[in-house]
């Protein structure tokens, strides 16, 4: 629940703006933020500290991931999740305020936002009851106008996907968020949006990428995606980073739901690129006395090359560090081949294991083995009931023995029975004649 009016029958969530709509308040309909549904949603960890920045600038959140600053001209009292009327080209829009006081300027710095340079637009007021229930009037407009925008746009015949609509808070205006691979002439379009809305038309180009970050999801590594949850600014990703990190070059796993190659491939990207610097260049392969060793692969932050005596990689993989590999280049550069491809004065190191068996919590059988030693010491092994030890070097010895005697007593209670079972009331058929 997001705030003490919330009820399941008089609450309505909006997912995209990270907030719901309560009936039960002073006002009639309260406002109220979900913690962590907002996207790009950014911790308030300088909440309630005293700040060194002015603080009439504030972050107001619209719908997914648009985002705005703007003046507390009016010096209202305003904190993180108030519902606010701004200015807006032409009317106002309603947003939810979601940052405050320094973290505001530190926000500003992080995604290349020049407050010098801007002249910032004005907060009005505070929402009044008014301003938000036409605003849950705008809201429940827009998955309507989609699903009719898409419809108007395949009717005109052009290549483009509408894969939003957000409503200003006055309805007044409407912005339409559409992909397109080449450019699109809309002009017809907004005219028809126009005409059938009877609203102002902004039409948004976005990407794969925004895409995805509007829709929101979960990655693969089952946090949420990155477009959805902080990145704002995006930059190209092609092959040459899973090439660089030695990422095998599977489609299926190197695109993200935006069906682009996954942004963060470029996250330590850095990284392997200043260790590889270390790495020779291998453009022969190496020549020893007992064969030629082909360049297989690296482990990069080992400091390891891997070589094999096939071309193709299928034979044993031999490691030589990169001191090792300079040095045999040296040689095969001097017409010359090394005796062996390994240092013969070179002690292999053990790997550390990564992870030790302390306790034996890993075992899916650690319980079983209490139950087959309780069962050993007190129903099969008679020998121990008189609380005497057999010695471990018999038990082999003893184990042979009993089951030879089980067996032996098994095939006498068997032709025992046999026995009874001929011998006993029922009568022997007769024998035939030999005649």
């Amino acid at each position: 629940m997001c705030c003490k009016h919330c009820d399941k029958d008089k609450c309505i969530t909006d997912i995209g703006r990270g907030c719901c709509f309560c009936e039960g308040g002073e006002s009639g309909v309260e406002v109220s933020l979900c913690q962590g549904g907002q996207k790009l949603n950014v911790t308030d960890w300088l909440g309630g500290l005293p700040g060194n920045l002015p603080d009439d600038i504030f972050e107001i959140h619209f719908k997914n991931t648009r985002k705005g600053f703007y003046k507390n001209v009016n010096g209202l009292e305003l904190k993180r999740g108030d519902v606010v009327a701004v200015e807006s080209s032409p009317g106002h829009d309603i947003g939810v305020v979601s940052l405050t006081g320094d973290l505001v300027y530190r926000q500003m710095k992080r995604t290349g936002f020049n407050p010098a340079n801007t002249e910032f637009k004005k907060i009005y007021r505070k929402a009044k009851p008014y301003d938000i229930e036409k605003w849950q009037e705008a809201i429940a407009l827009e998955h309507e106008t989609m699903i009719e925008s898409r419809r108007i746009a395949a009717d005109l015949g052009l290549d483009m996907k509408i894969g939003d609509v957000e409503y200003q808070g006055d309805r007044i205006k409407a912005i339409f968020y559409y992909i397109a691979d080449e450019r699109v002439d809309f002009r017809e379009l907004i005219k028809v949006f126009a005409d059938r809305f009877k609203i102002r038309v902004e039409m948004k180009q976005i990407g794969a990428r925004q895409e995805a970050g509007r829709i929101g999801g979960i990655g693969a590594c089952g946090r949420e995606l990155c477009c959805a949850s902080w990145i704002s600014n995006f930059v190209s990703v092609s092959t040459h980073s899973a090439r660089m990190q030695d990422i095998s070059l599977n489609p299926q796993k190197l695109a993200g739901q935006c069906s682009k190659l996954k942004c963060c491939l470029i996250y330590e990207l850095d990284a392997y690129m200043d260790a590889r610097k270390a790495f020779p260049r291998i453009h022969n392969p190496l020549e020893a006395l007992d064969g030629t060793y082909y360049h297989v692969k690296n482990d990069i932050f080992a400091g390891t090359m891997y070589f094999s005596p096939a071309p193709n990689g299928a034979g044993e993989h031999i490691p030589l560090s990169i001191e090792r590999v300079k040095e045999i280049i040296r040689v095969n550069k001097q017409g010359q081949k090394i005796d062996r491809l390994q240092d013969a004065n070179a002690t292999p190191k053990e790997a550390a294991p990564d992870f030790l068996n302390v306790v034996g919590e890993e075992s899916i059988t650690r319980f079983d083995r209490a139950k087959r030693e309780g069962r050993g010491r007190g129903g099969r092994n008679r020998g121990g009931r008189g609380g005497e030890n057999r010695p471990r070097e018999n038990n082999g010895e003893n184990r042979e023995q009993n089951a030879g005697n089980r067996g032996e007593n098994r095939s006498r209670e068997h032709s025992g029975d046999n026995r009874s079972r001929r011998h006993g009331n029922r009568p022997r058929p007769p024998k035939p004649n030999k005649e």
